[in-house]
C-alpha cells in the first residue's frame, strides 16, 4: 500500500497555544505517525495546562482512523478544519465534542 501524503509539525504560538499542524491527507497509511504526533502533542498541551489546536485546514481527507484519534482526545483539542472535512466532522458526531473552527476557503478553491 503506497503510503498517503502526510506533514506535520508542532509548535507554540506567540500566544503561548499548541499547535499541531497537518497537511495532506490521513489515512490508514499513516495514521500511526498522525497518532504518535497526536498523542506528543496532547501530552506536551495538558501538562502546560492548554488546549491542542489541530490546524486540519491543509487536510482534504481523513479516514474513520483519524476521526477515532480524533475523538480518542476530544476533551483536549480544538479543531480549525478545511470547510471538505466539515459534513464527516459534523455526522460523525466530532463536532458535538470538539470546538471546530472551518478555515476560510483562498479565493479560488
Amino acid at each position: 500500500m503506497m503510503s498517503a501524503s502526510l506533514t506535520l509539525d508542532t509548535a507554540r504560538r506567540n500566544d503561548g497555544k499548541l499547535v499541531l499542524t497537518a497537511a495532506g491527507e490521513i489515512d490508514l497509511s499513516n495514521i500511526d505517525v498522525f497518532d504518535q504526533a497526536l498523542t506528543a502533542a496532547t501530552s506536551e498541551a495538558v501538562g502546560g495546562g492548554v488546549t491542542l489546536t489541530v490546524d486540519l485546514r491543509a487536510v482534504e481527507y481523513l479516514d474513520s482512523a483519524a476521526i477515532n484519534a480524533l475523538f480518542t482526545r476530544a476533551d483536549h483539542i480544538d479543531l480549525i478544519a478545511h470547510p471538505i472535512l466539515m459534513p464527516i466532522l459534523k455526522i460523525s458526531g466530532l463536532a458535538e465534542l470538539v470546538t471546530i473552527e472551518s478555515a476560510p476557503t483562498a479565493a479560488g478553491d
